[in-house]
């Protein structure tokens, strides 16, 4: 039913971290997801996949894109129906394809534009761009009723995640690149859960920030770069 917060993931492609990234003896290809949240005021799309950067970054990640129309075809929708976008930060594997949405709302943290705009950080072409009309945030924000942007620092400084109170009353967090996998999410809440039930140190850190949303009781995490679900 229109407008009320039910999310769709859409498939924008993959790219391959190279083993020195992964942690490991081997790249990993991890997946490139956004998703859709069809509010009352409108469909958001939360990230918008790979942009193409220089020819050094093409080499590094080699990405291979599935477009943005396309797979917003899968789901019956055009560029044009999109109302507001969320990046969870401005890297160019989650902003690729906001130049394809000039006037729509871009919803940011003010610090994730701000060291998007210094350089050395993304590509310049993807953050300012023809008709791109930025909506900075200092912290967290309801964009429309039941959805809810909440800083999620980490992975870069303004990264933020996406909090939907869906139609069944289920809370889904659309989590970004806040943790790059749902068992590093897990592994997160679990490291929480005994430091709350006061287990002696030493202890894995994680960041403060879930103690904020844990009381938002998500039901379920999606992930930018892990198809994989974390269920409470």
């Amino acid at each position: 039913m229109a407008g009320d917060n039910a999310v769709r993931r859409l498939d924008l492609g993959y790219f391959i971290r190279p083993a020195e990234e992964a942690g490991g003896p081997h790249p990993r290809v991890e997946a490139v997801l956004a998703y859709l949240v069809d509010s009352a005021d409108g469909l958001i799309l939360f990230d918008t996949g790979l942009g193409r950067g220089d020819d050094e970054t093409e080499a590094h990640y080699r990405p291979h894109r599935r477009p943005l129309p396309q797979a917003l075809a899968d789901h019956g929708v055009r560029l044009d129906d999109i109302a507001l976008v969320v990046n969870c930060h401005l890297h160019f594997d989650h902003c690729g394809g906001n130049p394809l949405l000039p006037g729509r709302p871009v919803f940011t943290q003010r610090t994730e534009l701000a060291t998007a705009r210094a350089g050395d950080y993304t590509f310049d072409h993807l953050v300012d761009f023809p008709g791109v009309d930025y909506r900075e945030l200092d912290g967290a924000a309801e964009i429309s009723p039941g959805v809810r942007i909440v800083p999620t620092p980490g992975h870069t400084a303004g990264h933020q995640s996406l909090v939907v109170r869906g139609p069944d009353g289920v809370t889904t967090v659309l989590a970004g690149q806040a943790y790059d996998l749902a068992t590093d999410f897990s592994c997160a809440q679990l490291a929480r859960r005994a430091a709350a039930d006061g287990a002696a140190d030493p202890l894995p850190p994680y960041h403060p920030w879930l103690d904020r949303l844990t009381t938002l009781d998500p039901q379920r995490v999606l992930f930018a770069h892990d198809p994989a679900v974390w269920q409470a």
